[in-house]
C-alpha cells in the first residue's frame, strides 16, 4: 500500500538522555563552517538526525555507534554530526521522510551520497562506511531531486482530485481502521478530511472516522493520560510509548471535534485523558508546554515494562525523560488543541491554561517586529515558518473561543510575517536561512505540510478580514501543492482539504448592533435558535465605533422588504417572533456544508446622526431611513470554522439575550 505518510514512525521511539549514554564517536553539532572544514580535511560528513524521544536512536547509540570498527572508520574519514530534529526544523523538513533516526552522508562539497532510513545495524553501517570511502558517488538512495514547478492554477484539476481521492480511499484499512498498513495511528490530514466529509453527510467518511477514533483510544495511557505515538505490527495494541506534543494536540483537537459532532461520551473521555496529561506532565511552571516524553525509562527498562505499571510503581522507578525545551511551534499546537477542547466543555480553567501559554510565548519567543516568532531560546537557524504558523492559528482559535479581538489582531500580524516566507519560485520556504552554503543545502527546503497550513491559515484570515492579499498568499501555496501532489507517491489529503477551502468565499463573522436594542436581542435569539452547525457568533457594540472592516463595501439592500434569499444572502425587515421562526425554518432547509456558519450583520441605527455617518453607512449598509427601519444582512457562509474547517460551538457571551 502506498500510504506511509510518516514512514519514520516505524522507527521512532525515544530520546537521548544521560541514562542512555554510551561510548561512541566524538559528535559535532551542525554549523555554518561544517563543509568548509570537511573540504579542508577531505572528510565526508555523516549526519545522525535523531529525535530526543527516539527509541531506535538509543539503540543505534548503544550498539552501532559504540561498535569499535564503526568508530574507527568514522574517526578515519568522517565528520560525525548529531542533531536533534525537533530543535532543527529546517533539517527535519528536508529529511523527515528518512527518519527517525535519519542517517545522511555528504561529500565534502555538500552533495548527498546516501540517505538511510531508520535503524542501521553495526555490520551494515561498517559496510556502508567502507563502500563510500571506496566509491563516493551518490548511491541509489539519493535518486533524482524532485523539482516542483508550480501549476498555473491554484486548484486541482479533475484528474488530480480523482487520483488523490482514489489513493486516500485505497489507503484506508477497513478491517481495523486507520490509514496505512503496519503502523497504527491517526493520520491528521486523513482524519480531518474524513470529519469534514462526515459533516457534509458522507456516511462512508463518518464510518471511517468513527472506526479509527474508536480503535485509537487504545493508544491513550489509562494511568497518566496522554497518547502514545503509534502502534506497530498492524495492531492498535502494540504501542511505542513516546508521547509527543504534536500527537497530544492533534488527538485533543480531533476527539473534541468528534464529540461535538457525534456526542459520543467515549470521545469526551478521550479528550479529558489527553488534557490532564498535558496539564500535569508537559506543562512548565511558567505555563508554557514542553516537547515530549520518552517511551523508555532507560536501556534496561523499556516502555512495555514501564507503562504496564501503576502510577505508584512507575514513580518509584523514576520518570522517563521529558524534553523541557519550550518551543513556539509546540505551544501553538497545544493552544489550538486546548481551544478545541474548551469549545466542547466550556471550562474556563482550560481556556486559562491556553491563554497563559499564549502570553508566555508572546513574552518570550516573539521577534522584535511583533508578528513572528523564533522557535526556542537560541535557534541555530531560522526564523522557521512553522513557529509563526502554529502561533498564528492558535491566536485565531483563541479568538474563536473567546471573541476577544486582540487575538484576531495578533493572528493578522502573524499572517503578515508568514507572508515573508513567500518564495517567488513557488511555495513557502521552511526557514529564512539555508542550512548550508554549498551543495543541496544551499537551496531552501519546502515542507508540503507547511504549504497546506499556509493555505488554510491565509484563507481563514481572508474570511475574517476580507483581504484579497491573504487569499493570494493561499493561492500561491496551493499552486505549489497542485503541482507537488502529482509527483508524490503517497496520498495527500491535506492538499484536497486546502483545495476545497481555497474555493470558499470569504466572510466576516460579526453581529453588530446595540446590546440593549430589542431588535438586536431578537437577532441574537434567532442565531441561538439555529442548528449548531451554523453558529459562529461575535458581538460588536456599534456605539463603541468598532467596525469589522470599514474598507469593505457591503451591498445596500435598499428599502426593507419581505424575507428573501439570493445567492444565500438573505434580508428581512423586522424581527418579530413569528417572522424569526419562519426564518429559522427556511435557513434549516439550506443544505449544510461542513463547518459552515451564518453571519448576521445588523446596523440598528436609532438616530439620524448614526445613519448620516458615511463610514457607518458604507460599512453596515445603513437603511435610507432611520427610526423604525433597520438594514439587516444575513449570510449563509460556506466558510470553515476553527482550525481545519471545523464547526465552532456556540459560546457563552457576557450579554444575555431574550429567547423567542
Amino acid at each position: 500500500m502506498k500510504f506511509v505518510r510518516i514512514a519514520a514512525f516505524a522507527l521512532a521511539g525515544l530520546a537521548a538522555s544521560p541514562s542512555f549514554a554510551s561510548d561512541g564517536p566524538k559528535w559535532s553539532g551542525w554549523s555554518d563552517d561544517l563543509f568548509a572544514r570537511a573540504q579542508a580535511e577531505q572528510r565526508f560528513v555523516i549526519l545522525d538526525l535523531e529525535a530526543v524521544w527516539c527509541h531506535w536512536c538509543h539503540v543505534m547509540e548503544k550498539t552501532t555507534y559504540a561498535n569499535p570498527e564503526v568508530r574507527e572508520l568514522l574517526a578515519a574519514k568522517y565528520l560525525p554530526v548529531r542533531v536533534d530534529q525537533d530543535a532543527n526544523p529546517d533539517l527535519s523538513s528536508r529529511y523527515g521522510d528518512w527518519g527517525w533516526p535519519a542517517t545522511i552522508v555528504f561529500g565534502p562539497d555538500g552533495t548527498e551520497i546516501a540517505k538511510i532510513r531508520g535503524h542501521i545495524e553495526p555490520e551494515r553501517m561498517q559496510a556502508l562506511l567502507k563502500a563510500i570511502i571506496d566509491d563516493p558517488s551518490p548511491g541509489p538512495s539519493v535518486g533524482e531531486a524532485f523539482e516542483v514547478k508550480p501549476s498555473t492554477s491554484a486548484f486541482l484539476d479533475k484528474e488530480q482530485r480523482a487520483a488523490l481521492m482514489k489513493n486516500v480511499d485505497e489507503s484506508y484499512e477497513a478491517k481495523l481502521g486507520g490509514w496505512g498498513e503496519n503502523q497504527k495511528y491517526i493520520d491528521a490530514d486523513s482524519m480531518d478530511l474524513a470529519i469534514t466529509r462526515a459533516e457534509s453527510g458522507d456516511a462512508t467518511a463518518a464510518k471511517r472516522a468513527r472506526q479509527t477514533l474508536d480503535a485509537a483510544i487504545a493508544l491513550i495511557d489509562p494511568v497518566w493520560g496522554g497518547v502514545y505515538q503509534y502502534s506497530e505490527a498492524g495492531s492498535w495494541t502494540l504501542p511505542h510509548f513516546e508521547k509527543i506534543m504534536s500527537f497530544q494536540a492533534q488527538y485533543l483537537r480531533q476527539y473534541s471535534q468528534a464529540y461535538a459532532l457525534w456526542k459520543d461520551p467515549k470521545y469526551l473521555a478521550a479528550t479529558r485523558n489527553i488534557e490532564r496529561y498535558l496539564a500535569e506532565f508537559l506543562r512548565s511552571t511558567e505555563g508554557a508546554f514542553y516537547v515530549s516524553q520518552d517511551a523508555d525509562l532507560d536501556h534496561d527498562t523499556d516502555g512495555h515494562t514501564y507503562y504496564a505499571l501503576s502510577d505508584g510503581e512507575r514513580r518509584k522507578l523514576g520518570m522517563p525523560r521529558i524534553d523541557k525545551n519550550l518551543y513556539a511551534r509546540e505551544n501553538g499546537w497545544a493552544i489550538s488543541g486546548l481551544s478545541a477542547y474548551y469549545n466542547v466543555i466550556n471550562d474556563p480553567k482550560v481556556l486559562a491554561i491556553a491563554e497563559r501559554a499564549a502570553k508566555w510565548v508572546i513574552d518570550n519567543r516573539a521577534l522584535p517586529d511583533g508578528g513572528g516568532f523564533r522557535q526556542g531560546e537560541k535557534d541555530r537557524g531560522g526564523p522557521f515558518i512553522g513557529d509563526t504558523l502554529a502561533m498564528g492559528q492558535a491566536f485565531l482559535d483563541l479568538y474563536a473561543a473567546m471573541g476577544n479581538r486582540d487575538w484576531l489582531t495578533r493572528g493578522a500580524k502573524a499572517g503578515e510575517f508568514v507572508a515573508t516566507f513567500h518564495d517567488e519560485i513557488g511555495g513557502f520556504v521552511t526557514s529564512k536561512t539555508a542550512e548550508g552554503k554549498t551543495g543541496v543545502l544551499a537551496k531552501p527546503a519546502k515542507l508540503i505540510d507547511d504549504q497546506v497550513q499556509v493555505v488554510r491559515f491565509m484563507n481563514l484570515l481572508n474570511r475574517y478580514f476580507g483581504n484579497e492579499a491573504y487569499r493570494e498568499e493561499a493561492a500561491h501555496a496551493m499552486r505549489y501543492l497542485a503541482s507537488a501532489s502529482a509527483g508524490m507517491m503517497r496520498p495527500l489529503p491535506g492538499v484536497l482539504l486546502a483545495d476545497e477551502e481555497l474555493a470558499i468565499e470569504p466572510t466576516h463573522l460579526t453581529i453588530v448592533g446595540h446590546k440593549d436594542d430589542a431588535r438586536a436581542k431578537n437577532l441574537h435569539a434567532l442565531a441561538r435558535a439555529l442548528p449548531a452547525r451554523y453558529k459562529r457568533l461575535e458581538w460588536l457594540d456599534l456605539r463603541e465605533g468598532k467596525l469589522p472592516n470599514p474598507d469593505v463595501e457591503y451591498p445596500d439592500l435598499g428599502e426593507p422588504a419581505a424575507f428573501t434569499c439570493s445567492n444565500r444572502i438573505c434580508s428581512f425587515p423586522s424581527f418579530n417572533a413569528e417572522e424569526l421562526r419562519a426564518t429559522v425554518a427556511q435557513i434549516a432547509k439550506l443544505k449544510p456544508v461542513r463547518g459552515s456558519w451564518i453571519e448576521f450583520r445588523c446596523a440598528t441605527q436609532t438616530t439620524a446622526d448614526a445613519c448620516a455617518n458615511p463610514l457607518k453607512r458604507r460599512a453596515f449598509c445603513a437603511a435610507r431611513a432611520c427610526g423604525d427601519h433597520c438594514c439587516t444582512q444575513m449570510k449563509y457562509s460556506h466558510a470553515a470554522g476553527v482550525r481545519h474547517g471545523r464547526e465552532v460551538q456556540p459560546q457563552k457571551r457576557k450579554f444575555s439575550f431574550e429567547t423567542l
